[in-house]
């Protein structure tokens, strides 16, 4: 199933499940939300006549840094042993076509394209091996840095928390295997990150196991796999578009704040 949230001049907004390909793609209204069994409403529009919200509404973003051993390496670091946390704030979200606004404090502000998992209600303290029942699905990610602003602080939650520096999107693909999807970031067309998920270092299964031995893991919120190498710069008039096969593409724009 194709999930996605939408606004709709005579629904508001809703979540939907999509059906169909291309522009014969129609949304059909799931009641309250998306999690379990979807029970839908009976209305449906044509997707042309809606516009994508960011899929979910997380209460948290949790991080995985330098999962791949090449962005590790780009980065001058190791790649850690144990995967390595952190968090974006739920204000930093923002949907597929929206704007990145650049902050009038950073000089350098880079993209990275991710493999993000939507998570299902779920307890604290699930295993690898469960790790499939808590997710529900699973969208794009753009986890936007003010590299100066980290390398500055020493430490991340300033250069990731800007808002609009989360991007999500276009939707949540269920029922896919995430273990060998190609990733690909473009800046303007040019291809800046090809790579994909079965160089993950930690696996998804692990990376569930690892946070959620920390933290409970509510129904929406979301889970970041780390980047491949080739992160850069943006600035402002530019357009970032990361694509995962199986997925979609979520695309942004890119402008001054």
């Amino acid at each position: 199933m194709r999930i996605a949230r939408i606004a709709h001049p005579q629904g508001g907004l809703a979540f939907v499940s999509l059906e169909g390909e291309g522009a014969d793609q129609v949304a059909r209204e799931i009641a309250d939300h998306p999690f379990g069994t979807p029970v839908f409403t009976g209305r449906s529009w044509p997707l042309a006549d809606c516009r994508l919200l960011a899929p979910t509404l997380p209460s948290k973003i949790v991080c995985i840094g330098k999962n791949y051993a090449d962005h590790a390496e780009e980065m001058g670091g190791q790649a850690p042993a144990d995967p390595v946390i952190f968090m974006k704030p739920s204000t930093s979200v923002i949907g597929h076509n929206e704007v990145i606004r650049l902050p009038a404090d950073s000089t350098r502000v880079d993209f990275e394209g991710e493999l993000a998992l939507v998570m299902n209600p779920s307890p604290r303290g699930v295993t690898a091996a469960n790790a499939h029942r808590a997710i529900l699905g699973y969208t794009i990610a753009n986890d936007v840095t003010a590299r100066d602003q980290q390398a500055h602080d020493g430490q991340w939650t300033r250069a990731k928390s800007h808002d609009s520096f989360c991007p999500l999107g276009p939707w949540i693909q269920t029922g896919i295997d995430p273990g060998d999807l190609d990733i690909k970031t473009t800046l303007d067309g040019a291809v800046k990150q090809d790579s994909s998920t079965a160089f993950l270092l930690h696996s998804i299964p692990e990376i569930v196991e690892w946070v959620s031995s920390v933290m409970t893991l509510l129904p929406g919120d979301v889970i970041l796999t780390g980047t491949p190498a080739g992160v850069g710069p943006m600035t402002a008039g530019q357009s970032v578009s990361v694509s995962i096969s199986g997925i979609g593409t979520l695309t942004n724009t890119v402008a001054k704040r």
